[in-house]
């Protein structure tokens, strides 16, 4: 049975999603695709015929799930898949910090996907006790981003 090339990346994707490992290269002609589960990226590159091959990481970090969250914590996860940003730009500082009072409404941080700026606002009164996500991270939906210590 033959393949459209969109059908077989559907079925490496799903395949490397249940997988236990961490990178995925495949090399047909002049294009190579790579998947790194380490911060869940996925990138096409075009290649030259002749043109030396991009290096391989050295060591890829384990993923690990985050930890469990305190006994008086509570998690506030990413509604979407996108990037996070703990600033409303570059030059701003971030929405919060640990150890700042937050109260329900407050915005912690911002998602973007697919050029939308989304506003992640907090759940509950508290404080934060933990930041999950480092700017620029790409979270996943349901990820954890904020640890909030209801009061």
């Amino acid at each position: 049975m033959k393949h459209t090339a969109l059908e077989l990346l559907d079925e490496m994707l799903a395949r490397f999603q249940t997988a236990d490992v961490g990178v995925l290269e495949i090399e047909v002609g002049d294009t190579r695709i790579r998947l790194e589960r380490a911060g869940v990226s996925a990138r096409i590159v075009q290649t030259l015929p002749g043109a030396p091959a991009e290096p391989a990481p050295a060591q890829l970090p384990a993923q690990s799930p985050p930890p469990a969250p305190a006994s008086s914590a509570q998690r506030v996860i990413s509604p979407i898949v996108g990037t996070f940003y703990a600033a409303a730009s570059p030059d701003a500082p971030p929405f919060v910090k640990i150890g700042q009072r937050v109260k329900k409404g407050d915005t912690l941080c911002i998602v973007e996907a697919m050029k939308t700026m989304n506003e992640i606002e907090c759940e509950y009164d508290g404080v934060v006790m933990n930041i999950l996500s480092q700017n620029g991270d790409l979270v996943e939906f349901g990820q954890p981003l904020f640890e909030i210590g209801v009061e």
